[in-house]
């Protein structure tokens, strides 16, 4: 699970992984592109990313996402 903080206009680029990721907006608003679909979420809203799904954001305000990766994102483990 991670937390992360957007100022308004911040983009995170279009990427793709074999985790299923679950995605709280906590705060804000943001554009979510999922396989081509545009999708505007508000605090409150949640999205589904299937695996290996091609998906990116942008913060339309700031605020903040919440993202549940299975299984367990290594990569993102400190050591």
């Amino acid at each position: 699970m991670v937390k992360i903080a957007f100022e308004k206009g911040a983009v995170g680029e279009p990427h793709s992984h074999p985790h299923i990721q679950c995605s709280y907006v906590e705060s804000g608003e943001f554009e979510l592109t999922i396989a081509s679909e545009v999708r505007t979420l508000n605090a409150g809203d949640s999205v589904l990313v299937p695996t290996n799904a091609m998906h990116g954001a942008q913060a339309l305000a700031e605020g903040v996402l919440i993202d549940v990766f299975t299984p367990l994102r290594e990569d993102f483990l400190t050591s």
